[in-house]
């Protein structure tokens, strides 16, 4: 019987030590049933409420390649404290003919599920309860609920027990500068995006020593978010303006925000930094701005429904200069993102959208896979592959002789217990002999598909595609896989505005997907993705790179 040992712990709060506790105590519980162990799966200092756990997403997938027999956790709160994903859990358990079994519950059935299921989902809400409730008592002092604002530091200090204070804050007064400099700014009638720019420019630094954004000084006006709405600064602390509900699809948390007759509102005199005059100013052009026609009409709009449409190179185009992505300006124009948020990069220009697609479609037919290079990249290729199955042949031919050995061996232990022999130490020796005849035949069993041979007229094929490709992207039908396939293709395209309508740009493409690309126009339908694709024993890190300067009527080649 193979046994996998599930453990975790929730908080910061808790010893790491608790995993070593929990896996210990599995561990004696498979040893007294003489079970093999195979793996250990751990969570730290991550929440029950949450599947998005790394060890607890390999469980279920080495669960559903069949790793294991039977999964063993300290108890069911360990593996989740929701009872839906619990319920979750036990099905694809049950399917893959898993047992489930923890030390607290025993063997699990579809009562533990419903009713420790039950209890641990109220846990948790009595848990949140008991948070809330602590954090209100808080914040009804004066003292922080939770975070830190910037223009403020965090008081460490303990009372005459001994034990931390909590939520104690102090104003940093070179922060508190920076703060009533944005004020002034934007009182002033500058924008966000400006007075952004010019803290960047004099390498003033943002908050958690980011580069400031606009977005990071306007804020939500809904939410209260953001500098020029924070309301600490002008010395109320407002504490429940939003809350937070689990997505089911995700898992994941969204903000909600409450109405104002829920906030919690004190004064905190001693954390003013923006007078009574200055805030008020401020607030009264904020709420100008979000009630001037133009806004208005867009919020009518709820533009942000909208789902934005993907286009052909989306998430591949970037800045030359500072590597960070090209967003859209307007309807047919891209520039860098950082230049334009934060004005830490000097490439402020911007290139059509159009042009750019045309210039990488040319690209991939003309600069990659020259004739010339993927003659002599297919021979140093099938040399390299050469290579590589020599030693994996190698690899395979001693584990099949070591293995030989092994069964020869155990056949001689079955032998001497037959007639008799027993020592101490003799199961535990065949149990160890047995795990790794195992483990051996798995490996081999796993063993690499033959090398690939490239076609000789690989370019050819390569550019013929790429013909077929572009014709595809004009055809609404299958302008979407097609899309697809040249994204496949390409790695990184670098971009670089040279004014007056024209630019550079580098195109890097993945070599294996091109090469697969390629020889799948060789193959019939139904045996392409099969006969085209490289084993990953084959794959590298391999890049090709082109570059190209194109304008309006003529490329520089």
């Amino acid at each position: 019987m193979r046994a996998a040992i599930y453990a975790r712990y929730s908080s910061d709060l808790q010893s790491e030590a608790s995993i070593e506790d929990q896996v210990r105590q599995c561990r004696k519980r498979i040893e007294s049933e003489g079970w093999q162990e195979t793996d250990v799966y751990a969570d730290h200092s991550i929440s029950g409420a949450s599947t998005l756990r790394s060890g607890y997403q390999k469980m279920l997938e080495d669960a559903r390649c069949g790793a294991f027999d039977t999964l063993i956790a300290e108890a069911l709160d360990r593996l989740s404290r929701d009872q839906e994903d619990i319920a979750g859990l036990y099905k694809r358990l049950s399917f893959a003919g898993i047992k489930l079994i923890t030390l607290a519950e025993g063997e699990v059935n579809e009562l533990h599920v419903g009713l420790k299921g039950t209890m641990n989902a109220l846990f948790l809400k009595d848990l949140a309860q008991k948070t809330r409730r602590g954090l209100e008592g808080r914040v009804r002092q004066g003292k922080s609920g939770g975070g830190n604002a910037f223009g403020y530091d965090v008081v460490k200090k303990t009372d005459s027990a001994g034990e931390p204070v909590r939520g104690e804050r102090q104003i940093n007064e070179s922060e508190a500068t920076v703060v009533r400099r944005i004020f002034e700014l934007f009182a002033q009638g500058n924008s966000p995006r400006a007075i952004a720019h010019a803290l960047n420019a004099e390498r003033v630094p943002g908050p958690k020593g980011r580069p400031w954004q606009d977005t990071t000084i306007r804020g939500h006006a809904t939410r209260r978010t953001g500098i020029l709405r924070n309301d600490l600064y002008q010395g109320q602390l407002i504490w429940n303006k939003q809350r937070y509900v689990k997505d089911p699809r995700t898992g994941r948390r969204l903000a909600r925000p409450n109405l104002q007759d829920q906030w919690v509102v004190e004064d905190v005199p001693h954390l003013r930094i923006i007078d009574h005059d200055l805030w008020h100013r401020v607030q009264d052009r904020l709420d100008g701005i979000r009630s001037s026609a133009p806004i208005v009409k867009a919020r009518n709009a709820k533009f942000w429904e909208h789902r934005r449409t993907r286009h052909l190179l989306t998430g591949l185009l970037h800045c030359s200069s500072c590597g960070s992505p090209l967003s859209s300006v307007g309807k047919d124009y891209l520039s860098c993102s950082k230049a334009r948020r934060t004005g830490i990069c000097d490439n402020k220009r911007g290139v059509r959208r159009h042009l750019i697609e045309e210039a990488v479609l040319e690209c991939l037919k003309t600069k990659l896979m020259e004739p010339a290079l993927v003659e002599t990249f297919i021979r140093e290729f099938h040399a390299e592959t050469n290579k590589k199955t020599q030693v994996l042949a190698q690899g395979i031919s001693d584990k099949k002789r070591k293995l030989e050995k092994l069964a020869t061996r155990l056949d001689g232990l079955y032998d001497a217990i037959a007639d008799g022999l027993r020592t101490p130490g003799l199961k535990t020796k065949i149990l160890e002999m047995e795990a790794e005849v195992l483990t051996m035949r798995s490996d081999l069993d796993a063993a690499p598909s033959p090398a690939p041979i490239l076609h000789p007229n690989l370019a050819e094929l390569y550019r013929r595609q790429v013909k077929n490709l572009h014709e595809a992207l004009n055809a609404q039908d299958s302008r979407t896989e097609a899309a697809e396939i040249l994204r496949g293709i390409i790695e990184r395209i670098n971009v670089t505005p040279l004014g007056r309508g024209s630019f550079e740009i580098d195109l890097t493409g993945d070599i294996v997907n091109m090469i697969e690309f390629a020889e799948s126009g060789t193959q019939t339908e139904k045996t392409a993705s099969k006969e085209a694709a490289i084993p990953d024993v084959y794959r590298s890190s391999v890049k090709v790179v082109a570059g190209v300067g194109f304008e309006p009527t003529t490329f520089r080649l």
